[in-house]
C-alpha cells in the first residue's frame, strides 16, 4: 500500500459512512444528509461552505497561489429499496437505503476535503468539492447545479462510482463513452372495451400493446447496427383485472439506453413512429411521455490520462483496469457535457467478501477497506494537477 492511502482518515471515513447508512435519505429530500454534511466540514479548515441548490453543499479550497479550478463530485442521496444486507449498521429508515454507494461517495470525498484542506499551501489553484443530491431521480441534481452556474468557473472535473465483485484497490478506467444514457417513455393507449366473449366490438389495447412491444424489439434487431450500443427494455406493461373482459386502456412504460447522441435521437423517432403507426392501424388513441434523461458520460482523454497516473501512484499499475462500457445512466453525465473531465471506477470487494450483490440490490455491500483508496485518488489528482 502506498503511503499517500495511509494518510486518509480511514476510521473517520467508517464513522461518516456508518451514519450516512443509518440514515439514507431519498433524491431531492437529503435534508438531514445535508446538515450532516455541512457539521462535518465545519471542522475543517480554510473552506468556504455553500449551496447552490436545495440540499446541495459546495466547499471550495482556495490553494496559497492562484491556478486552475478543479471539481470533485460525490453523490448523496439513496433508493426506496428495503435494505437485506448484513451489516451491523443497516437503514434505520424503513424502505429507503443506500443501495447504489453512495454513502460510501460522500464518506471518500470528505476524506479528501480533510486531508487537502490541511494542505492549502501546496496547492496552487482552487479546489471545489461538490455534494450533489438527486443523482437517482431525473432531472438529476447535476443537471440542476450545472443550471446554477457550478461549472461555470471550472477547469475539469471527477468522480467515481464504487463497484462490488472487483477486489478493493482496483481503479477501473475508460476513455470516451462511459455509460449510457437513459431515457424513459409511458404510453397510455385508449382503446374500447368489451366482454371477452365480443372481441370484435373492442379496440383491444393490449394486443396493441403486445405488437408495438414486438416492434419496438425489431428496432434493436433490425434497425441498429449490431456494433452499435442500444438497449430498449419494457418494465411495465399493464391491463385488465379480470380473465373475461378485454379493457379499455394498457399502460406501458420502457427505458432506451444508449452510448451515442445520434442513435439516441434516432431510436426516439422510430419508437415514436411505431407507437403512432400502430395506434392509427388499429383507430386507438394513446398519449405518450417520452422523457429524454441522463446524456452519456464522456471521458475526456486528457482527463483519464490525468486519472491513470494518479492511479498508478496509488494503487500501481497493476491494479488498473480497463472498464467496461456500462450501459446504466449516470448523472455525473451533466458535467461532463459542459467540461472536460473523467469518471472512474472502484472496486468495493469481491463476492467471496460478501460483496456479490451489485448496485440497487438490497443486499448491496462493500469492504470499508476501499475508502482509503478512494480518497487518496481524490488526493492525489489534486496534487498531481494543482500540487506546488
Amino acid at each position: 500500500m502506498t503511503n499517500i492511502q495511509e494518510q486518509m482518515p480511514q476510521t473517520e471515513m467508517v464513522k461518516w459512512r456508518r451514519h450516512l447508512h443509518r440514515h439514507p435519505e431519498l433524491s431531492f429530500h437529503e435534508v438531514e444528509t445535508a446538515k450532516y454534511i455541512q457539521k462535518v466540514l465545519a471542522d475543517f479548515p480554510n473552506l468556504e461552505v455553500s449551496s447552490l441548490t436545495e440540499n446541495s453543499v459546495i466547499a471550495i479550497l482556495k490553494g496559497s497561489k492562484p491556478g486552475k479550478t478543479i471539481a470533485l463530485r460525490a453523490d448523496i442521496d439513496a433508493l426506496p429499496i428495503t435494505e437485506e444486507a448484513d451489516v451491523d449498521f443497516p437503514s434505520e429508515n424503513p424502505g429507503v437505503m443506500h443501495a447504489c454507494g453512495h454513502d460510501t461517495h460522500t464518506a471518500m470525498l470528505l476524506g479528501a476535503v480533510k486531508t487537502l484542506s490541511s494542505m492549502q499551501d501546496k496547492i496552487a489553484g482552487t479546489v471545489k468539492f461538490i455534494f450533489q443530491p438527486a443523482e437517482e431521480e431525473p432531472p438529476g441534481g447535476a443537471k440542476l447545479l450545472v443550471e446554477a452556474g457550478v461549472m461555470d468557473d471550472v477547469d475539469m472535473v471527477f468522480g467515481l462510482h464504487i463497484a462490488p465483485n472487483i477486489p478493493v484497490g482496483m481503479i477501473g478506467t475508460r476513455k470516451g463513452a462511459a455509460s449510457a444514457s437513459s431515457d424513459v417513455f409511458t404510453l397510455k393507449i385508449q382503446g374500447k372495451g368489451s366482454h371477452g366473449s365480443t372481441p370484435e366490438l373492442s379496440i383491444d389495447p393490449i394486443m396493441i400493446g403486445v405488437e408495438i412491444i414486438n416492434n419496438l424489439n425489431n428496432i434493436v434487431s433490425r434497425n441498429i447496427s449490431p456494433f452499435s450500443n442500444v438497449v430498449i427494455s419494457i418494465g411495465e406493461f399493464n391491463a385488465g383485472k379480470t380473465a373475461n373482459v378485454i379493457p379499455d386502456t394498457a399502460q406501458i412504460q420502457g427505458t432506451i439506453r444508449t452510448n451515442d447522441k445520434e442513435l439516441r435521437q434516432f431510436v426516439k423517432q422510430r419508437i415514436e413512429a411505431i407507437i403512432d403507426n400502430v395506434c392509427d392501424m388499429y383507430g386507438a388513441a394513446y398519449d405518450l411521455d417520452y422523457l429524454l434523461g441522463y446524456s452519456e458520460v464522456n471521458n475526456d482523454s486528457h482527463a483519464t490520462d490525468l486519472v491513470l497516473a494518479a492511479a498508478e501512484k496509488v494503487v500501481g499499475k497493476e491494479k488498473i483496469f480497463e472498464a467496461p462500457k456500462m450501459m446504466g445512466g449516470e448523472d455525473f453525465s451533466a458535467y461532463t457535457d459542459v467540461k472536460p473531465g473523467s469518471f472512474f471506477i472502484l472496486g468495493g470487494g469481491t463476492a467471496a467478501e460478501g460483496c456479490g450483490y451489485m448496485n440497487h440490490h438490497p443486499k448491496f455491500k462493500v469492504m470499508e477497506d476501499c475508502f482509503k483508496t478512494g480518497a487518496a485518488m481524490h488526493t492525489q489528482i489534486i496534487l498531481d494537477i494543482l500540487g506546488q
